[in-house]
């Protein structure tokens, strides 16, 4: 069966590289990175939006006294460590990969422009979009529906830490269920939390459907971009 999906942007949250305590979990990200190259090897271009949570929270920081688009600016620099991580990871496993970045830092890595981006998708190359949209105020969720608007991809995949979206919190209700497919509209009414507002009412304007699912379970990367697997569709 074909893929469902030629184009699309993975958004992956920076706790999701840590484990125990550990920033960045060298096996947790090598099994992150396989599925990744699953994915790719399955014939699908591959955009991947790292968070930077792990590493450094600029809106925790903004509350001790530094000013939010600087604490803001650090968690960007956060999500860049991140991706190079990933990138290396990735190559380790035979997968070409590139860190584009939305701040310059020419000696670290390439700067993000729609074309440059748009030429390694091409190449078959997984690209991590680093730095969040390089602009203080806006979230790693805003920053992946909106590269999956700029370069064309038919959906974000949003790893999180259960799979899907559920009636409540199924940690702490034993009889909530998980919704298979929602639109837009009915994610909203229910109140919700696909992602963050701004994110979320891009995502809507611009017809992108969200697919959640557990970032836990190996495979599930490049399940989902297969049509399979346990996950919620919205949109």
């Amino acid at each position: 069966m074909a893929n469902p999906y030629k184009r699309v942007i993975v958004k992956i949250s920076g706790e999701a590289l840590s484990k125990n305590g550990v920033s960045i979990d060298q096996p947790t990200v090598e099994r992150i990175a396989g599925d990744l190259v699953a994915a790719a090897n399955a014939g699908v271009e591959i955009g991947v939006v790292v968070g930077g949570g792990n590493i450094f929270r600029g809106v925790e920081v903004s509350t001790r006294g530094v000013p939010r688009p600087v604490g803001d600016t650090m968690g960007m620099l956060a999500t860049v460590m991140n991706c190079l991580v990933l990138e290396a990871a990735i190559e380790r496993q035979g997968k070409e990969a590139r860190t584009l970045s939305a701040i310059a830092m020419p000696a670290v890595c390439e700067n993000f422009s729609r074309k440059r981006a748009v030429k390694n998708l091409d190449k078959g190359r997984v690209v991590l979009l680093a730095a969040g949209t390089g602009n203080p105020y806006f979230t790693t969720d805003t920053t992946a529906v909106l590269r999956a608007a700029e370069l064309s991809a038919e959906a974000v995949l949003k790893a999180t830490n259960v799979d899907g979206v559920y009636t409540a919190d199924p940690k702490k209700d034993p009889k909530a269920t998980r919704y298979a497919r929602l639109s837009h509209q009915e994610a909203l009414e229910k109140n919700l939390a696909v992602m963050d507002a701004a994110a979320f009412a891009l995502a809507r304007e611009n017809r992108t459907p969200i697919i959640v699912f557990s970032i836990h379970e190996k495979g599930a990367i490049e399940a989902v971009v297969r049509g399979k697997g346990h996950a919620t569709v919205v949109g």
